[in-house]
């Protein structure tokens, strides 16, 4: 196969991110993009929610219209998957036995389902939802179903419950921590989350203790629980996270952990490999001096966008501010900033009304803010996190100050 000046090897949305922004900066070398999936790149987050609802078609899941990639010379392999790279001799190797040569190798492959660590996690009837593939699996196998178990109260599994009892189905969610979205949001966006979900039909059951999934001729037919009880499901959703595919550049030599570890610039410890996306560990501002690896949309774009610009030889140091979504039912949750190692909240509004906001506190300053149908706050809370605002609680708590009032330097 002809050498690429840089070879991406990942076609989702930090992959493509990539190649556009190289083109865009003025690159000229050759550009080749690799996926292991039959798809140009396309938009993931609406997977798990109007995608698989049947309010969206395939079509418009692409980044980018038919033929987008070819127009700006950009190459895009799909179907092929790297299973090993040479770092000194800058080549990867591809499952099919050819070899690319590459100047700069960007590593996008993003992540995989974390398989169910259970009894029956092979039968027919049970689903991941990760890939255009999965959704259409999943909603193929949905015509002849009718009850739903979701495994996991994240962000994917909350977001597909919310579709299908939206659609009439019986939905049982089983979580083994105390609440939903226990990793990322503090209790009152939980309980809120929770009641929601109640609220149209959802059986919530949380700090459940799960043993097998049953089947029956190979096919699922409930969840047992530890406590000896049996949730009936003809379809079971395992939404318990994300593992980054990380092995080809650990047998590489890469340094890896929860991640590839990368620096501000996004490089391995690897000559001339970069990783972003899903899959990289990075030094992040406001992480509170951790590293962390982040599963958004603005993460793997600014990466892509930070990798770019050392190609381009105008590095620019990722410092991009983290923020998140996700919608459920008539509810927008948005997160901006990350709440590592908060020591305070203040609850701003009442969360009767269906909007209000959970500000995040570390030492005083605002880290972060969970937003339900608040965007005005999340708009603001942007400015509160960048700077690092040290405001008055009683005013972060009091709807008659704005928000934006109150982002000053401390």
């Amino acid at each position: 196969m002809a050498p690429a000046d840089v070879l991406i090897v990942g076609a989702g949305q930090a992959g493509a991110q990539t190649a556009l922004s190289l083109r865009l900066g003025g690159h000229a070398g050759s550009i080749l993009m690799v996926g292991d999936e039959p798809d140009a790149p396309y938009e993931r987050p609406p997977l798990s929610k109007d995608y698989l609802a049947g309010e969206r078609d395939a079509a418009r899941l692409y980044l980018r219209p038919a033929g987008f990639w070819a127009e700006r010379n950009i190459a895009l392999q799909t179907h092929a998957h790297v299973v090993s790279i040479d770092a000194t001799a800058h080549t990867a190797t591809l499952e099919t036995g050819e070899t690319i040569a590459y100047r700069a190798l960007v590593w996008a492959a993003g992540g995989h389902p974390r398989p169910l660590p259970l009894p029956g996690a092979t039968l027919a009837g049970v689903h991941m939802l990760r890939t255009r593939a999965d959704a259409d699996r999943l909603r193929a196998e949905l015509a002849d179903a009718i009850r739903v178990c979701v495994i996991g109260g994240g962000y994917i599994g909350l977001e597909a419950a919310a579709v299908l009892a939206k659609a009439g189905r019986p939905v049982t969610v089983l979580e083994v921590q105390d609440r939903v979205l226990a990793r990322m949001s503090a209790e009152p966006i939980s309980r809120h989350i929770e009641a929601q979900h109640r609220a149209h039909g959802v059986d919530v059951r949380t700090g459940v203790t799960i043993t097998a999934v049953e089947g029956r001729e190979g096919r699922v037919m409930g969840v047992a629980l530890g406590d000896g009880t049996l949730v009936p499901a003809d379809i079971v959703i395992a939404g318990i996270g994300l593992l980054p595919n990380q092995a080809v550049l650990t047998a590489a030599g890469a340094e890896c952990g929860n991640g590839v570890l990368v620096d501000e610039f996004c490089r391995t410890s690897l000559p001339d490999i970069y990783a972003i996306g899903d899959c990289a560990n990075h030094p992040n501002a406001y992480a509170g001096g951790m590293r962390v690896r982040l599963e958004s949309v603005q993460n793997a774009i600014d990466q892509a966008k930070t990798v770019a610009s050392v190609l381009l030889g105008t590095p620019q140091p990722y410092r991009a501010l983290p923020w998140f979504w996700s919608n459920q039912y008539d509810l927008k949750l948005q997160t901006v900033g990350l709440n590592h190692g908060y020591d305070d909240t203040v609850l701003r509004g009442d969360p009767a009304t269906g909007s209000f906001s959970l500000i995040y506190l570390r030492a005083g300053r605002v880290v972060a803010l969970d937003t339900i149908n608040a965007l005005r706050d999340f708009n603001a809370g942007k400015k509160l996190v960048e700077l690092g605002a040290c405001p008055d609680r009683a005013a972060l708590a009091d709807l008659t100050v704005p928000l934006k009032s109150l982002a000053e330097p401390s």
